[in-house]
């Protein structure tokens, strides 16, 4: 029975041991960040960046609430600058759309405000050059964005959204989302708009494709477009020469 009673104390003192450790293991494992909804402003467009929220003084960057809604009205005394700073090295962040350039307007907008509470002599601050305004989003790019927020749609022949297309149904559906009418058929939009040579293509642009006309696809920028192909092929994103381009035009 001895023996025994002595087996139980060295088992108790293991399985302590055992329990201490793996309660030691449980405190280090870090917290996982939280993931704030970053709105691309006058879209659906969306996208969850882990750990923006977080920033110190994240909530102070004029206008931000219009990109985090979620952010409104947690404002504090921190540096914008600073926050802007890190907002920057936030993986995620500069994927979304027009936010890296937004960013730069109200750096750009802030930053002599800064300069300016630092100078004490009057003569520096008149030196001050004035507030750059905050780079809106352009016509063009907001085309784009909408059309890159239905890629992966299937194509049906005749259809003109919302959830599918064939190509000059999808051009038109994009630019109705943005304020703007235009013709329907592929052949209409080829004749309407403003014919633009290739040299001088913008973002939100029309691309025609073939003899007749009979393919569109909007510049997407850097040499691509987004388009609603045929039935064995969803919208996509591809080279503006993956066909025989018509012409380009411009609405």
């Amino acid at each position: 029975m001895g023996q025994h009673r002595r087996l139980n104390k060295k088992t108790a003192r293991n399985i302590a041991a055992v329990s201490a450790v793996a309660l030691s293991t449980t405190l280090l494992v870090p917290t996982a960040a939280n993931a704030a909804q970053v709105t691309v402003p006058g879209t659906n467009l969306s996208s969850e960046v882990p750990g923006i929220e977080n920033i110190a003084g994240i909530a102070n960057i004029p206008g931000i609430e219009q990109w985090i809604p979620s952010l409104a009205g947690q404002s504090d005394n921190s540096n914008v600058q600073a926050a802007i700073s890190q907002v920057r090295q936030i993986p995620g962040a500069a994927a979304v759309p027009g936010f890296t350039e937004w960013l730069n307007g109200v750096e750009a907008q802030v930053a002599p405000a800064t300069y300016e509470a630092a100078a004490t002599a009057p003569a520096a601050r008149a030196s001050v050059p004035a507030p750059a305004p905050v780079a809106q989003q352009s016509s063009g790019q907001q085309i784009v964005n909408i059309a890159r927020s239905k890629i992966g749609s299937p194509y049906v022949y005749g259809a003109a959204g919302p959830n599918s297309f064939d190509c000059s149904g999808f051009t038109s559906w994009v630019y109705a989302q943005a304020g703007k009418s235009i013709p329907r058929t592929s052949q209409a939009q080829a004749s309407a708009g403003q014919t633009i040579p290739r040299s001088q293509i913008q973002p939100g642009d029309i691309i025609v494709y073939y003899g007749g006309a009979s393919h569109v696809g909007i510049y997407a920028g850097n040499g691509t477009m987004i388009d609603a192909l045929n039935s064995g092929s969803p919208v996509a994103e591809r080279p503006i020469d993956y066909m025989p381009i018509h012409s380009i035009v411009r609405f």
